[in-house]
């Protein structure tokens, strides 16, 4: 019965969702309230198991540090400085933006990326007087599609990572990076290719943006250096993660709380807090609840349990099938709840004498990172820029972007799914001892 009434919540929230006539926000938490008062799982559950308080905390943080920065300029600056180094040219401020996005979300994880490049984008649009949404997606699909490369860029892998000892930051790289090299090639074309009528330059911008001076909209204050400075040792802190062995959380708050400290003479904090997207953070608690309704109950434990049962243990059977029912829930719900649900299954099948587990970590990275580009709850990284774009009078639609999640994320699944039969399980089958 509590299967039956958290699918049918969580089912009823999601179409709301979708439809937009109500707050996202509001949506989901209205659904996660219904699973409490239902008596699927309890506020102690709520608040200590399926609320994810480290991306609330980093997500927070992070914005903390934006918001303060923005005050100096710097982003405007930084767009400026683009549109001239790039003369205006769309295809290459598309092109630019996504390549990145992809690298700075394989070293300081996709969530942190799109916080910092969003701002910057938005404002170059409008200097330009291009749509904004192609430029967005890209992000978004970057973002999904460079974090699937490295251990800290994407929560799923650094789920796995943490799951699987001798998996290190190389590991994924060398295992995960030259498909996500291949299908990041495939995306651009596909970007180009279905944006292009949007894409088009016109000569004015050009000679507008010759007349602007960067320089003129940087506030050069103690602000600017203070928040520079805490933000820089904020990313370098990132890089340095895993020799640090501090969590990426815990890095986010100190440089949050630092630059609040340091500044407190030059901004109110009050503002700054204010300024903070609170309708995002309430719908990532929101839809940590709901999805936590279908943990609760058991249904995301009988999907992977099912793999089991479908594959009779079959090692290239079941790959294939992680991979692809991995990419396509995770473009449902929020990859993570998934991802934990399956990395104690995956473990199941050393009772069916597979003594080599590593082909089923890599579909299982590869589905849940990529499948995250299907629609705009897919991601943690999808929901922020939907976020930051609707608190800017520019909200994403979910119907919209789904016309091109979805192709993607199948080309996606193709291309690692060719991947991993030659990679992992062709030399499988000719020699499965």
């Amino acid at each position: 019965m509590e299967a039956v009434l958290s699918i049918t919540i969580f089912i009823v929230s999601y179409m709301l969702i979708i439809l937009e006539k109500v707050d996202r926000a509001l949506i989901a938490l209205a659904g996660g309230i219904l699973m409490l008062c239902t008596g699927i799982f309890s506020w102690n559950d709520a608040f200590y198991t399926f609320i994810d308080w480290h991306t609330i905390a980093l997500l927070f943080s992070m914005m903390v540090l934006v918001s303060i920065t923005q005050k100096t300029g710097f982003f405007e600056y930084i767009a400026l400085l683009l549109a001239q180094r790039i003369k205006g040219e769309p295809v290459k401020l598309l092109i630019l933006v996504s390549c990145l996005t992809a690298i700075g979300s394989a070293l300081l994880a996709n969530v942190t990326t799109v916080l910092l490049f969003v701002p910057v984008i938005m404002h170059l649009t409008r200097i330009l007087s291009l749509p904004n949404f192609p430029y967005l997606v890209a992000i978004i699909f970057s973002s999904n599609i460079g974090g699937t490369a490295t251990l800290i860029g994407d929560p799923p892998n650094i789920m796995i990572g943490q799951a699987v000892e001798h998996f290190t930051f190389v590991s994924f790289l060398v295992h995960l990076g030259p498909v996500v090299f291949i299908i990041f090639l495939f995306m651009i074309m596909f970007l180009l290719f279905f944006f292009r009528s949007s894409l088009k330059a016109d000569p004015l911008n050009h000679e507008k943006i010759k007349q602007l001076n960067p320089n003129d909209y940087l506030k050069k204050s103690p602000l600017l250096y203070k928040s520079l400075s805490i933000l820089l040792l904020t990313i370098i802190g990132f890089l340095l993660q895993p020799l640090l062995h501090v969590d990426l959380t815990t890095i986010a708050v100190c440089g949050a709380l630092l630059l609040l400290l340091v500044t407190d003479q030059d901004t109110d904090a009050e503002v700054v807090f204010r300024e903070v997207e609170w309708l995002t953070l309430f719908f990532f608690i929101g839809l940590f609840i709901l999805v936590g309704g279908l943990q609760k109950s058991g249904v995301i434990d009988e999907i992977a349990k099912g793999i089991i049962w479908i594959t009779e243990g079959d090692l290239p059977k079941t790959a294939i099938m992680i991979l692809w029912i991995s990419g396509i829930f995770s473009g449902i719900v929020d990859n993570i709840p998934f991802v934990a649900a399956t990395i104690p299954v995956i473990y199941e099948f050393q009772e069916y004498g597979m003594l080599n587990l590593d082909p089923l970590w890599w579909s299982l990275a590869l589905g849940a990172c990529l499948g995250g580009n299907g629609t705009l709850l897919g991601a943690s990284g999808n929901v922020v820029v939907a976020g930051i774009a609707a608190s800017k009078g520019e909200p994403i639609s979910f119907m919209k972007y789904m016309k091109y999640g979805f192709p993607i994320v199948i080309f996606s699944l193709v291309i690692s799914m060719v991947y991993v039969f030659f990679r992992y399980l062709l030399p499988f089958i000719q020699n499965p001892l």
